[in-house]
């Protein structure tokens, strides 16, 4: 490992960065020096220019993709090399603003129906009924589960910040029931030794496994159990400014994007207890 590149870990870990950050800037600078065969801090300001246009005309990345590239190339001259600037003009696409293709309740419930394993539907039903990202499900634990405020406490999710969310009584239910059953020691939903917890990778085959059991076709992996969650607690009448403490969100402008896709929402009541739902709409299952 090269002193630039644990130069550039460390800056990331005392900033809190998460795993995935780290890896997607790692990766960006490592194509950087591939590129030029030459180590980053002895590049200037029109190879990086003439490195962003060969991404946008030869490689054609889309602009997401970019503008991931520009995070982490910016953040190694800014903080790491301690540019006293980076007044670069990229020019790279526009993002593409898509609406993700939103899961009703019917389609939620047909999903967790069609997972066979009861492991994998509580796993899927934790996700939908708290609204959680998929690192932050794997990652939790026995202990963070507060049975007498019906509390759920995730620890370190995104920004590295611990927040709580709302465990609805009927999902409690079902998660002690899952505990009497399998009897986990430490992580909720460990691996078959039981030592460790399981790894992203697993939850997003088991969601995607069970959307096509399910028949739904709808463009979206795991995460569309969080829009759903986020939409249907507006529909259920949740004020926004506690959906966005309940979904973690640093700021409000990416809570207030759900609004858009709930017409005629209107806030007043304290949202709903989504699997509970899910059972009078689809029998229990």
């Amino acid at each position: 490992m090269t002193p630039l590149r644990q130069k550039m870990m460390d800056a990331m870990q005392v900033r809190g960065f998460s795993v995935r950050t780290h890896e997607s800037y790692l990766a960006a600078v490592s194509d950087l020096a591939r590129y030029y065969h030459r180590p980053p801090d002895q590049l200037n300001a029109d190879e990086l220019q003439a490195y962003f246009l060969y991404l946008v005309k030869e490689r054609r990345l889309s602009g997401a993709s970019c503008r991931l590239y520009l995070h982490g190339i910016r953040f190694l001259y800014l903080q790491v090399l301690n540019w006293s600037s980076f007044d670069i003009p990229l020019q790279v696409p526009k993002a593409a603003q898509r609406i993700p293709e939103l899961l009703t309740r019917a389609e939620v419930g047909q999903i967790l129906s069609a997972c066979r394993n009861p492991k994998h539907r509580m796993l899927l039903t934790t996700c939908y009924g708290c609204g959680l990202r998929v690192s932050e499900l794997v990652a939790l634990k026995v202990r963070d589960i507060d049975s007498e405020r019906q509390l759920l406490r995730i620890e370190q999710g995104k920004g590295a910040k611990d927040r709580q969310v709302i465990l609805p009584p009927s999902l409690l239910e079902q998660l002690r029931d899952y505990w009497r059953h399998y009897r986990p020691p430490l992580w909720l939903f460990p691996r078959r030794d039981m030592e460790l917890a399981l790894g992203i990778s697993t939850p997003q085959r088991v969601f995607t496994r069970a959307k096509r059991r399910a028949g739904i076709d709808k463009v979206g992996g795991i995460h569309s159990l969080r829009h759903a969650y986020a939409t249907h607690q507006l529909e259920a009448g949740l004020p926004v400014h506690q959906l966005q403490r309940l979904l973690g969100h640093q700021n409000i402008y990416s809570t207030l994007r759900y609004v858009h896709w709930v017409p005629g929402h209107q806030e007043g009541r304290r949202g709903t207890d989504l699997i509970a739902a899910l059972e009078v709409d689809h029998g229990g299952h």
